[in-house]
């Protein structure tokens, strides 16, 4: 199923071929819908000490699988961009946290549908203070009980890569309490 790309279609990244050598520049509305197009997300996972985990909503003018829950934070690398710079910008741009705040690498996965192919890195936070994401990316967010987020893990009402995530994050042991 094709879907519907509603924000920044000329926005450009960096893609790769299955071997993951760079292969050129391509807009985002070439992008999405099109799964040969090998690209590259940083995500950040931000619990807080209680080791809650804090989800975004997306905005409903998000072009992919709007309205529905996601990972914490999340966003396309900039041609030249490290996973870690792009972690650092998207966790400043979309939850207004410090850039500086302490990253720790999760893992990497390869996210292949029919729809869309990202490499993703994946980095943790812990922050404790107030959220206050930006209105143009999220339309909601809070954090989530483990035990409740567990329960709830193959819901439709989050995106499929975050459900992904969410599998991983458990089999990792990122989603225990201490």
């Amino acid at each position: 199923m094709k879907e519907t790309v509603h924000q920044h279609p000329d926005e450009q990244f960096e893609v790769y071929d299955d071997k993951g050598r760079k292969t050129g520049l391509r807009k985002r509305s070439e992008v999405h819908g099109n799964p040969a197009l090998i690209h590259r997300v940083a995500h950040v996972l931000v619990f807080n000490s209680k080791g809650d985990l804090y989800l975004q909503k997306r905005a409903e003018h998000k072009d992919v699988q709007p309205g529905k829950w996601d990972t914490s934070v999340g966003g396309h690398l900039n041609p030249k961009e490290s996973f870690l710079q792009a972690a650092r910008r998207e966790m400043q741009e979309e939850l207004g946290l410090p850039a500086k705040l302490k990253l720790v690498h999760l893992y990497d996965y390869p996210w292949r549908t029919n729809f869309e192919s990202e490499d993703v890195r994946t980095f943790a936070a812990t922050w404790d203070e107030e959220i206050v994401p930006n209105p143009e990316e999220i339309s909601e967010g809070r954090f989530w009980d483990i035990t409740d987020l567990k329960k709830k893990i193959r819901s439709d009402e989050f995106t499929a890569n975050l459900r992904k995530e969410l599998e991983l994050c458990q089999s990792w042991g990122a989603l225990s309490r201490s």
